[in-house]
């Protein structure tokens, strides 16, 4: 059985609905999870769902400190030993479970899977990668907060790790990789994407298009867009409230007459849809690529059903020997370090 390290005091929601979801994909899937955490706590949430639920899916292990959001990490970290993410990151690093899941502190999250696990050879910076909605489906944009200052060759590390991802979780066959910048042109934006986009068109692996301006971003030209983890943060973030204030703009519209009272009724379905297109709890979480072993982020804020499918994303990752995937590709590449 493939067994999946939970962070279970990781995020906003801890421990009852990261437990709430890390079960439902035990219960619906063929792995197991292990709850990292302090055992007593843990073990009352469980006995929630004790119907339903097989034991033998569901180990513990003690953890008796959290890293809280505001907390340096590196400096949390060091102080706090026992802390979950760490506990949970050295149970992957041991070989007792194949991949680790947590919504809790990314900055901890990133130095504790970087610690236990080092990085894959041939990658100098992790990234985060989220998927975002587009008008053609699903992209990767790539990095959205793991590395905020990047030199030119860690932008063309991401484009590649950026392409496994998307042949391994979206099923394409050929991704088309885009520069996010300021403009089309090779010339414009600053050092950084200009000795990129040389980089990316200097014959790699990866199929490149090149440049991708901020508001083409969702019209589904690009399958992978390559930035920096400050730059890509920034655009996730704005993002994210868009939606909430376009849903929230919507709903008002639709209820401020009787006439409209009914017109959203007939609208409920599509509205619906369109929160599932963009609703980041569809894709449970963002990998943490570089790294060398699975490790999936979670959303603060993240729901039941967002942590049963960032678990689930790290079954399929783990079943799928997706690090071993991402060393092949880097090594054929040969991209340069920085």
């Amino acid at each position: 059985m493939i067994w999946i390290a939970v962070d279970a005091m990781g995020g906003d929601t801890a421990p009852g609905l990261v437990v709430d979801g890390a079960l439902a994909a035990a219960r619906h899937l063929d792995l197991g999870v292990v709850l990292v955490g302090p055992v007593s706590r843990l073990e009352a949430q469980v006995e929630r769902h004790a119907i339903g639920i097989e034991a033998s899916k569901v180990r513990f292990v003690e953890a008796g400190a959290v890293i809280d959001m505001v907390e340096s990490p590196s400096a949390a970290l060091r102080r706090k030993p026992n802390a979950s993410i760490k506990v949970a990151a050295d149970l992957v690093a041991r070989g007792e479970a194949a991949a680790l899941f947590s919504a809790g502190h990314t900055g901890a999250t990133v130095m504790a899977a970087h610690g236990s696990f080092g990085m894959i050879a041939g990658v100098d910076r992790p990234a985060l990668a989220a998927t975002i909605p587009t008008k053609g489906g699903p992209a990767i944009l790539l990095d959205v907060g793991a590395s905020v200052e990047c030199r030119p060759a860690h932008l063309l590390q991401f484009a590649v790790m950026g392409s496994v991802y998307a042949r391994v979780a979206l099923g394409m066959d050929e991704p088309r990789v885009g520069l996010l910048s300021i403009g089309e042109e090779a010339t414009k934006g600053n050092d950084l994407t200009r000795e990129a986009h040389r980089l990316l068109t200097g014959g790699t692996a990866v199929n490149f298009i090149g440049n991708i301006e901020a508001r083409d971003v969702y019209s589904g030209d690009a399958d992978v867009i390559v930035c920096d983890g400050f730059t890509g943060n920034v655009a996730l973030k704005i993002s994210e409230g868009l939606v909430e204030t376009i849903e929230s703009l919507l709903r008002e519209e639709l209820s401020s007459t009787i006439t409209m009272r009914v017109g959203s009724l007939l609208t409920q379905r599509a509205m619906r849809h369109f929160k599932r297109r963009v609703d980041y709890s569809e894709y449970g979480g963002a990998p943490l690529l570089g790294v060398a072993g699975i490790t999936i982020v979670g959303h603060g804020r993240s729901s039941a059903k967002a942590v049963r499918n960032a678990v689930a994303m790290a079954y399929r990752f783990a079943s799928g020997q997706f690090i071993q995937r991402v060393e092949r590709e880097i090594a054929v590449v040969a991209v340069p370090h920085q």
